[in-house]
């Protein structure tokens, strides 16, 4: 195997959030798309980047795979911060169908309105191929998953079972001090628009953390209610993630 440095990408590709994977003899990177000397996060569409597993050196460009045009949202219009057109960080896996299919959130301009979701999906035949909208999410009865934090989808297929990582956190812990409390309340409001008080407080685990889900065949629909698996900073204070919370 030919080994491979930084960069391995072009100086003008910017690909955050990376997830590697292996499919078939090639290895594709997947993850956000920012543009050089941009005024926000992921402005650009999805790209992917591929390689021969034996040859690490030797990285092609497979062109746009999903734009977030395609995606229907992307016409919501989010208070001072204009259409979630963003396309945030994504992942992707191979169904028990052979399909692929591409997790990812959207999100308006700075971040605002990224927290509110849904997870969304697309699909195609084969890894960098040109995805399609597929749907959201769900649960059995249509709802769309909206629970705790719906962002940075993560995706694993155990032998045939689906699951679903997703979540996000503020590395902070808890305190007592009226001026900090203030702001943390401004700064929830403002990244959670959609929820209400008692969803962001009353929330038992809190909103923040880390989460999985198991999802069905179809690839959208959960089969039960997300479970949390690794406390916030919030939250983690006499467990065995003190001090190593989820961020």
């Amino acid at each position: 195997m030919k080994q491979v440095y930084n960069p391995y990408l072009p100086l003008n590709e910017y690909i955050p959030d990376g997830e590697p994977h292996v499919f078939g003899d090639r290895v594709y990177i997947y993850g956000s798309h920012d543009r050089e000397g941009g005024e926000t996060f992921c402005e650009l569409d999805y790209v992917v980047y591929s390689a021969d597993v034996e040859d690490l050196t030797d990285w092609k460009c497979e062109g746009t795979i999903y734009r977030a045009s395609q995606d229907p949202h992307c016409h919501e219009i989010v208070k001072d911060a204009g259409k979630r057109k963003y396309l945030y960080a994504p992942d992707v896996v191979q169904g028990t169908d052979g399909r692929y299919y591409l997790y990812y959130a959207l999100s308006a301009y700075a971040g605002k309105g990224g927290f509110d979701g849904p997870i969304s999906v697309a699909v195609c035949d084969t890894p960098a191929g040109k995805y399609e909208y597929y749907g959201d999410v769900r649960y059995p009865d249509g709802k769309l998953m909206l629970d705790y934090i719906p962002f940075d989808p993560g995706l694993l297929n155990d032998d045939g079972r689906i699951y679903l990582y997703y979540g996000w956190a503020l590395p902070m812990r808890p305190t007592k001090n009226r001026v900090i409390q203030k702001i943390y309340r401004k700064v929830m409001r403002r990244m959670f628009p959609k929820k209400t008080e008692e969803e962001i407080y009353s929330t038992n685990p809190g909103i923040m953390g880390g989460n999985v889900v198991e999802l069905e065949q179809d690839m959208l629909t959960v089969k039960s209610f997300p479970k949390r698996m690794i406390p916030c900073e919030m939250d983690a204070s006499g467990s065995g993630f003190e001090n190593h919370a989820f961020f």
